[in-house]
């Protein structure tokens, strides 16, 4: 038999399975899942919504059922500037709106037209997995930069600025979730915002800000997007209706100057022609509708509850010296265990013998450091199984603390 081994591209070994996805194989039958970032079942759309979401289609068959432009449906577009100004302060026309097949194939593509070998790349420590994944396969040098409760911590990140110029380099990109973070669901300050900006442009580099959860947001903190901020034209926005609606319609959208929207669709057209046009119809109907409006407040006390449980239950269960984000919105808690805890090494003995799972942090710091922590989900599990799980996932780290 040929070894087809041989025909793989080399770059292919930058290729990592997502370990949420590899830990959502395991988390079966009496296993409870703090792993996976799904939303909870009685928030994705009711059957009467899905029943006249199906009726609004059906009107518009021949446009629904066929091919759309690389660069999404007009009146999606229009609508989403439309919902941008009002909700989101970002003031931006169609044209500079470019709909994908979700957020991660925003990611993707950032990669694709931006990334050269060794470039320099700014994420947050942790950062989301998946911006690792898709950033990592095009070889970047990485620069992670701490944060604290504010954010990432821009004087750090000035200092680090400061001295890369001085070697003469300089970076291509900063990737950053202000808003509610993934994994820790923290925002920056809106100080930091403008001091970011400020050093984007002094500093000349681009700043991709991924926003998919700062419309669910548990406290009343105002904040302002990067994007509504930006006035060179440097800020690519990035977002989703996966957590919103309902992830399994795969619409988010990118907002972008012209100059560099137009490598974002040329790089789109080679990978799926165009996003389902059905699926930007389920949209374009939930947006017209307001049912995305209509919902979202019902949506964020629901989850405020489940994270103020799982927060409650980790700062009185777990062992002393554990330490727990304190999410402002969003979907996860992010912790920090006793630093002879190797996460990652202990995890599927904890699902086998505690039946609870949880994604090992590691893989959200891009320095290699991170082994001690873990990333929890509040939103699909129930309150019951919160309670449950956290007390499971106490017991199994206290039992491994007593190994050490």
């Amino acid at each position: 038999m040929v070894d087809l081994y041989n025909f793989i591209a080399k770059r292919t070994d930058r290729m990592k399975a997502s370990e949420v996805r590899e830990i959502l194989r395991y988390a079966k039958g009496d296993v409870i899942s703090f792993a996976g970032g799904l939303p909870d079942p009685y928030c994705l759309p009711s059957e009467d919504e899905i029943c006249s979401a199906i009726d609004y289609i059906s009107k518009f068959k021949e446009k629904a059922f066929q091919y759309s432009l690389t660069g999404g449906i007009l009146e999606l577009k229009e609508e989403i500037a439309k919902y941008c100004g009002e909700k989101l302060g970002i003031k931006a026309s169609a044209e500079e709106i470019l709909i994908t097949t979700g957020s991660q194939q925003a990611l993707d593509i950032t990669a694709r037209i931006l990334i050269d070998q060794r470039d320099y790349v700014i994420t947050e420590l942790p950062t989301y997995i998946a911006a690792i994944q898709a950033f990592s396969l095009f070889r970047p040098n990485y620069l992670g930069i701490p944060m604290d409760d504010e954010g990432m911590k821009i004087d750090y990140l000035e200092s680090s600025l400061r001295a890369m110029n001085e070697e003469g380099l300089k970076p291509k990109f900063l990737y950053t979730i202000p808003t509610c973070q993934n994994p820790a669901g923290l925002s920056m300050s809106m100080d930091r915002r403008r001091w970011l900006l400020e050093l984007a442009s002094k500093y000349d580099f681009i700043v991709v800000e991924d926003d998919p959860y700062s419309q669910i947001m548990f406290r009343d903190i105002q904040v302002k997007r990067l994007k509504s901020l930006d006035t060179e034209g440097r800020v690519v926005y990035l977002s989703t209706f996966s957590k919103i609606y309902a992830p399994g319609v795969r619409v988010g959208w990118i907002i972008a100057d012209k100059s560099i929207l137009n490598y974002y669709e040329l790089a789109k057209q080679s990978i799926d022609l165009c996003t389902s046009s059905v699926n930007q119809y389920f949209v374009l109907h939930a947006l017209q509708s307001r049912i995305i409006e209509k919902r979202l407040p019902a949506v964020i006390n629901k989850y405020k509850i489940k994270c103020e449980l799982m927060h409650k239950m980790l700062e009185e269960k777990m062992p002393e010296g554990s330490k727990w984000s304190n999410p402002v919105g969003g979907m996860f808690i992010f912790g920090w265990l006793d630093e002879r805890v190797n996460t990652k090494k202990i995890l599927m003995d904890v699902i086998q013998k505690y039946n609870v799972a949880y994604v090992p942090g590691g893989s959200f710091f891009v320095d290699g450091s991170g082994w001690n922590t873990l990333r929890l989900n509040f939103t699909f599990p129930t309150e019951q199984q919160i309670e449950v799980g956290v007390g499971r996932l106490a017991k199994a780290i206290e039992n491994e603390l007593k190994k050490l």
